[in-house]
This record gives C-alpha cells, sequence and structure tokens, in this order.
C-alpha cells in the first residue's frame, strides 16, 4: 500500500491535513462515524477535546479492527456542532491527533452540523483507508 500526500506549493500550507492523497493499495476501508460513545453506548467527555480524543479513538479502533494503521487514513471528514469552537481548540485538537494518529495527516474537512445522531455529541469523525 503507498500513500502520497501531496501540498502544492501554489495553496496554502496546510496545518494538520494534506491538500491531496493519492492511494495505491487493494483494499478499500470505510469507516462508519464515530462520536466519543464508550462500550456502553454513552457520549463520555463534556467538552470537545475530550469528545474529539474519544471519537478519533474509536475511528482508529475500527481501522485497527480492520487490519490499519493511522498511516493507511487517505480522508478524514470532521462533523463538528461548533465550528468556533473547534477552531479555537485547534492547537489542542491537533496535539491529539497526533499523539494518537502521528504526522501522516490524510485529507481532511471539517465541516459544521446543526447537530448529530448523538444528541451530547460535539464532534463526529469518519475516514476512508486504504490498506495492502
Amino acid at each position: 500500500m503507498s500513500l502520497e500526500r501531496i501540498n502544492p506549493a501554489e495553496l496554502s500550507p496546510p496545518t494538520g491535513f494534506s491538500h491531496a492523497v493519492t492511494a495505491t493499495g487493494s483494499r478499500l476501508v470505510l469507516l462508519a462515524g464515530q462520536t466519543a460513545l464508550d462500550g456502553t453506548g454513552a457520549v463520555v467527555g463534556d467538552g470537545l477535546p475530550e469528545q474529539f480524543e474519544r471519537a478519533l479513538a474509536n475511528l482508529l479502533a475500527a481501522l485497527a479492527a480492520a487490519g490499519g494503521t493511522p498511516a493507511d487514513l487517505a480522508r478524514v471528514t470532521v462533523y463538528a456542532v461548533d465550528v468556533a469552537a473547534y477552531r479555537d481548540h485547534a492547537p489542542e485538537l491537533g496535539r491529539i491527533w497526533r499523539r494518537l494518529a502521528g504526522r501522516d495527516y490524510p485529507a481532511m474537512a471539517v465541516v459544521g452540523a446543526v447537530r448529530l445522531w448523538d444528541e451530547k455529541a460535539l464532534v463526529e469523525l469518519d475516514g476512508i483507508a486504504v490498506l495492502d
């Protein structure tokens, strides 16, 4: 499997994402949206950073169960109920990402949402990975 992260010089320098990712592999893994649910189905964490960490951990757990690693992520979409709060917490969220997923950033987008499936959820992440 091979992922190539492409960041053209004529675009704004990416921080915490890649502008484009090309993928070559034999197995596509589509990861369902993950919120900060614990094993009992309850949303844990009162603040955005805590919920982001749990949602990312859940996404990575699903990826690991499919045989992948964070470096296999080609695309992640983040849905946030408060984009301004997401921007305010961006440095901390970046530290959480690097601690759990490393520095190989997929193509990413942050999308504002009125609410998520789990009413107490502040953030949800889904993704696409390419494996050997």
